[in-house]
């Protein structure tokens, strides 16, 4: 990934939040027949530190399991909010006009090496600590336990479990840190103005000032 210092995030909490918050991976391998994306929610363990696992499960019939070239890294994509900037949006415009569109982004790359787990209690743990994650939020939350035994033995025989260490993370914030204050100032306003969930969200870590190397 190009990586401009100024948008680094050296971070490893803030990169884990955002894992956190936007558990679906692109999981990028290597097998037989080259280069393989599957799209795959992973749920973040911090340990072992410093990066943490990821875990996750992949439906049976998914050649992914069987067919993966395990002496090569798996990468791991999460993407966090993401807008088009528009130039209209830039307090600079009216002075010199040198002003273009761009697109902000937060993304977090994860790398290791995928391990198969092909054991039904690993699978039903992870399922649990996945959905626990995500029915969090909800005032009655669902578990796996409310479904019932004969059916969730069955749906667990038709998955399996995938596992990886991160060994290194990168994360980039593309936040408008190259822009002078008055811009970043006038396109949160922008981003704020068209009430999109999405550049609500960036506007929110612009404004937040995430601090970045450079």
């Amino acid at each position: 990934m190009y990586l401009p210092s100024q948008f680094e995030q050296p971070d490893i909490e803030v990169m884990h939040e955002l894992i956190r918050n936007r558990p679906l991976a692109t999981l990028v391998t290597l097998g037989s027949n080259g280069i393989n994306a599957n799209h795959i929610p992973l749920h973040l363990s911090p340990t072992p530190e410093p990066f943490g696992v990821l875990r996750g499960h992949i439906a049976r019939a998914n050649p992914l399991w069987h067919d993966l070239a395990s002496d090569v890294e798996t990468l791991a994509i999460f993407h966090g909010p993401d807008a088009y900037i528009s130039p209209l949006w830039y307090a600079t415009k009216q002075e010199a006009g040198k002003v273009v569109p761009t697109w902000n982004y937060a993304v977090v790359h994860a790398y290791g090496f995928l391990r198969v787990v092909d054991d039904a209690a690993w699978v039903r743990a992870q399922l649990e600590a996945l959905t626990q994650q995500n029915e969090a939020a909800f005032p009655e939350p669902w578990a796996v336990s409310d479904a019932p035994e004969d059916f969730t033995e069955k749906l667990l025989e038709a998955v399996v479990g995938i596992e990886m260490v991160i060994t290194r993370l990168t994360g980039k914030w593309k936040v408008s840190q190259n822009q002078p204050p008055q811009n970043r100032r006038s396109v949160i306003q922008g981003l704020n103005g068209s009430g999109q969930g999405e550049a609500v969200a960036m506007a929110a870590l612009i404004n937040a000032g995430v601090k970045n190397v450079g």
